[in-house]
């Protein structure tokens, strides 16, 4: 998927998978892969910032925990999807099987 080192520089990374637009995301130590639209409206999260465990959207502003995928209070939309990461010591793999089960 990507390179630890080059996530490291850019804290969040997209790509394509399956035909799924996904964020690998670096916030401190955690490391996630999510889906790059916002469930909300669409926006593309790439555009979005990390701050304290979360993803703010572009958008709208709400924000979305990296841990559970949870939307900040008051806005209807479901969690952002998250997707199962594997590491090596130089890369980061994505479970390309979580993914399969939206398409």
């Amino acid at each position: 998927m990507c390179s630890r080192e080059r996530l490291a520089a850019q804290r969040i990374v997209c790509a394509s998978v399956a035909g799924r637009g996904i964020l690998v995301i670096q916030d401190g130590d955690t490391i996630v892969a999510c889906e790059r639209a916002c469930p909300h409206e669409q926006a593309d999260l790439s555009r979005g910032h990390l701050s304290d465990g979360r993803l703010h959207c572009p958008h709208h502003r709400a924000s979305f925990d990296l841990d559970t995928g949870d939307v900040s209070p008051g806005w209807p939309c479901r969690p952002l999807r998250r997707f199962g990461v594997r590491l090596d010591a130089t890369d980061i793999w994505i479970d390309t099987h979580s993914i399969a089960e939206l398409l």
